[in-house]
């Protein structure tokens, strides 16, 4: 991960490849300096979808810690945690190969999509480690099962997936004892349930905006072809060296059905539930597939543990040892490839994002008047530099917008109706409303690097009452 700092900011940038990380910015700094749980100061709200990642990044504002240093330290933390705990998922199932526990946690540390995601300033490989938890805690205490799953949620609602599979672990564990199942339950709920009301509370609603407004935004997407969803979503954990351990997965799914030992599916069941979810609810593969990417250490994990029944790299026939050896050697090859491109494009992602969304939300906070309220669909970095009240036309804290999220005619009239002054946005994402604005055009970021890319660049419009 350090590499990836080093990478992007020798390209001349240190920041964020996503807008979204900046949300959680703007919220964790309302928590640590302000108290409070708000995108905007004295509005509480629930548009962060992690509220737990968020109040972690909160301690470094009230700690007064550079803000940067203290989300990249947590992810690093994070990554090694997950590291650590997907060699901790192959003990149980292999406790006579201890260096297979050694290989898992290193092609966990290595692997390009989640060094991408613990630099990103979210909160996906924090899940990623909650869910290996869940699979790899002791299963002795079944209610602290539910709790680690209970937590899970606070990181991510698709958290609540977990929730069948931490269950059964914990039946099977104890001789199919429902007294543990329903222990697991309660250590979930004692969690959970808090989780709701602060929703209700904050948002009013069960769960957090986001949850609705991204299903709502990606609708369209659904009307696709299922085979065209289920392969693309089911794609994306696999592009990297770890497409070499699906014999790794295949071989362990056999040797766990052939000795009827269930526990060892549950972690690939958890994995397959989530990319079916995925594909059947929010299709979207942007950012390399970052809503699916907390299963990769788990298939990493067991595709290396797996491996290890199949390659024979002491064999003494010829063959299997040259194929065993080749095999190895491409898998370490291919991923340190994947680390190298990984690295390039967490520059490319960072620079676009502090040359477009930072660079117009600069704009705002130093061209407009104080108060003025200004419309947005990629709301982080203008929530936290802008310093202006946000219109959020995506609904993550302005849920009133879900129900007409892709009616253009109908988000024109909102604006007006809700005083908007400003619209920043890509053209291209609202064609008619910008249209309508071309001699009200104010600023345009006009950097080279999102053009290059095939896109546009970020501008500012007068809104027209």
């Amino acid at each position: 991960m350090a590499a990836y700092l080093g990478v992007s900011l020798a390209g001349g940038y240190l920041g964020y490849p996503l807008d979204d990380a900046w949300i959680h910015q703007t919220y964790a700094r309302n928590l640590g300096t302000r108290g409070e749980f708000a995108f905007t100061p004295g509005q509480p709200s629930a548009g962060s979808t992690a509220p737990l990642w968020s109040a972690l990044l909160a301690i470094g504002y009230a700690l007064r810690v550079e803000p940067r240093a203290w989300t990249y330290a947590l992810g690093a933390l994070t990554l090694g945690l997950a590291a650590w705990l997907a060699g901790r998922l192959t003990l149980p199932f292999w406790p006579e190969r201890r260096r297979m526990a050694l290989a898992a946690g290193l092609a966990v540390a290595l692997e390009w999509h989640l060094a991408w995601a613990a630099a990103s300033g979210m909160e996906t490989v924090l899940f990623a480690a909650l869910a290996l938890a869940v699979f790899a805690a002791p299963a002795r205490r079944p209610a602290w099962i539910g709790v680690l799953t209970g937590v899970s949620v606070l990181v991510r609602p698709d958290g609540l997936m977990l929730l069948p599979f931490a269950l059964a672990r914990a039946w099977l564990a104890h001789g199919r004892s429902w007294r543990a199942a329903l222990a697991g339950g309660l250590g979930f709920a004692a969690v959970f349930v808090p989780y709701l009301g602060f929703n209700l509370w904050a948002g009013g609603s069960l769960w957090p905006n986001t949850f609705y407004a991204k299903q709502a935004e990606y609708a369209v997407m659904r009307d696709l072809p299922l085979w065209w969803r289920v392969g693309s979503v089911g794609l994306q954990p696999w592009i990297g060296a770890q497409v070499l351990l699906i014999p790794g997965i295949a071989a362990l799914a056999w040797r766990a059905v052939g000795e009827r030992r269930w526990e060892r599916l549950l972690p690939l069941g958890w994995a397959g539930a989530v990319l079916a979810a995925y594909s059947l609810r929010l299709p979207v593969t942007y950012q390399y597939g970052r809503y699916v990417m907390p299963v990769i250490p788990v298939l990493v994990a067991l595709g290396v543990g797996g491996l290890s029944d199949v390659v024979q790299l002491q064999a003494r026939a010829l063959w299997p040892r040259l194929l065993s050896r080749v095999w190895v050697t491409a898998g370490v090859a291919l991923g340190l490839v994947f680390w190298g491109l990984g690295a390039t494009l967490y520059l490319r992602d960072v620079r676009l994002i502090e040359t477009e969304m930072v660079a117009a939300a600069r704009w705002v906070a130093a061209q407009t008047e104080p108060g003025a309220r200004v419309a947005a669909h990629d709301i982080g970095a203008l929530g936290y530099y802008g310093g202006r009240p946000v219109l959020d036309m995506a609904g993550l804290v302005s849920p009133e917008v879900i129900p007409f999220i892709r009616d253009e005619a109908r988000l024109a009239a909102w604006l007006t109706r809700s005083g908007a002054d400003y619209l920043m946005t890509f053209p291209g994402w609202y064609p008619g409303l910008t249209r309508d604005l071309a001699g009200r055009e104010l600023y345009r970021t006009g950097a080279p690097f999102s053009l290059a890319l095939g896109g546009e660049n970020m501008a500012i419009y007068r809104w027209a009452r």
